[in-house]
């Protein structure tokens, strides 16, 4: 069901408050709760850190709006706080990173069947292939450093196959920037795909960079480098399909909508009632977020909102196992590259990417190396040794 934004609502900014105690809750189970209630609160927690850091880049280009922008930024921080909190301490860094790598899986499949743009469909699609190899790497360094099987983690909701392998993900810059969507002609659909799938991505970046110094183990430092690498360009690629020519008021509108967007979608399918309460008290607060920023757009734009939001939102992104969608792609197009902004099927690649890809492996791939001779079966490598 669609959510009607012809009469915006919600919780008015100046209600919107939090103790430290609502900030750190119980934190999910990581055996009992569904794995699709952790896809939505790393999903979302990527969501309110995207706010956090386009209102700091707003309010450091924008001296009028930086008061408006301290407001909401504050709500958004505690938002973050709350959900980000939800994972426990009984997932492993590891294990939480096999969580974000479900999230890029499920989320951008599902995002690539139902964007309305056959071009940004194939930029899902080609981004999604190489999550899924990431997926698989990681999945051995759970084996082999801590004896885990990844599928408690998944659920048996998403495979553990190499996709596109991670070695040969290496581009020069040029060769991750897409073309943008028009502003004035892109499906509103379009704009909220672009900028949740960035965020995740960003999120997931920024994740590994922290994390990936805190292992002792030399294959994970350099394993958690290279990949971190490749969700740069991740973040490069998904930017750069966002009109640049947005107003700064304009693309605040459209972040708003988007979170709206995704915690509705969150309320509608959520199984967790508790976790459900969080993302009804939160959609509420987002509602008041929006309304609070069309005002601004009125106020400052002199333009109708109607130019660039429509009345009612498209039906949410379904959290479900994209199994069978992963596999069609992955048969027809684990072997497609990019040149510029151009997808080549026959697996051409420029002079540029090339040299870079070569020189970066130059000395080993420890993507390579991490799943050298690995192949996935339920329980762990000594579990199948040992039978």
């Amino acid at each position: 069901m669609a959510l009607d934004l012809s009469d915006i609502k919600g919780c008015p900014l100046d209600r919107q408050r939090f103790t430290w105690r609502d900030l750190v809750q119980q934190p999910i189970s990581k055996l009992d709760d569904d794995a699709f209630t952790r896809v939505r609160i790393i999903l979302l927690n990527g969501l309110e850190l995207e706010a956090l850091r386009f209102q700091h880049s707003a309010a450091r280009m924008n001296r009028d709006l930086q008061v408006p922008l301290a407001k909401v930024r504050r709500v958004e921080h505690h938002q973050a706080t709350c959900i980000n909190w939800l994972i426990g301490a009984d997932h492993s860094p590891l294990e939480t990173t096999i969580a974000y790598e479900q999230v890029a899986i499920e989320v951008t499949a599902a995002v690539a069947q139902r964007e309305p743009d056959p071009y940004l469909a194939q930029t899902y699609r080609y981004g999604l292939l190489e999550d899924f190899d990431h997926m698989y790497r990681y999945s051995a360094m759970l084996d082999r450093l801590e004896g885990k099987d990844a599928n408690n983690i998944l659920q048996c909701y998403t495979d553990i196959l190499p996709g596109r392998p991670t070695i040969v993900e290496h581009r020069a810059p040029e060769d991750d920037l897409r073309t943008p969507f028009d502003k004035n002609t892109a499906d509103p659909l379009s704009k909220l795909h672009a900028l949740t799938i960035m965020s995740a991505e960003q999120q997931t970046h920024n994740y590994y960079m922290n994390i990936g110094p805190l292992f002792t183990d030399p294959v994970a430092r350099l394993l958690y480098a290279e990949i971190a690498s490749i969700e740069e360009q991740h973040v490069t690629q998904y930017e750069s399909i966002i009109d640049p020519t947005q107003t700064w008021l304009e693309q605040w509108v459209m972040h708003e909508a988007m979170e709206v967007y995704n915690y509705y979608g969150a309320v509608q399918q959520e199984s967790n009632p508790r976790i459900k309460a969080i993302w009804e008290r939160f959609l509420d607060y987002e509602l008041g977020h929006l309304k609070f920023v069309t005002e601004l757009f009125k106020q400052h734009e002199r333009r109708d909102i109607a130019e660039i939001l429509p009345d009612r939102l498209p039906d949410p992104i379904p959290f479900d196992s994209q199994r069978d969608f992963v596999r069609e792609t992955l048969l027809a197009e684990v072997d497609m590259r990019a040149i510029g902004p151009d997808y080549m099927p026959d697996g051409e690649e420029s002079e540029e990417t090339i040299r870079y890809r070569t020189h970066m492996n130059s000395e080993g791939s420890p993507t390579e190396a991490v799943a050298e001779g690995y192949r996935y079966n339920p329980g762990t490598e000594l579990n199948r040794q040992a039978a």
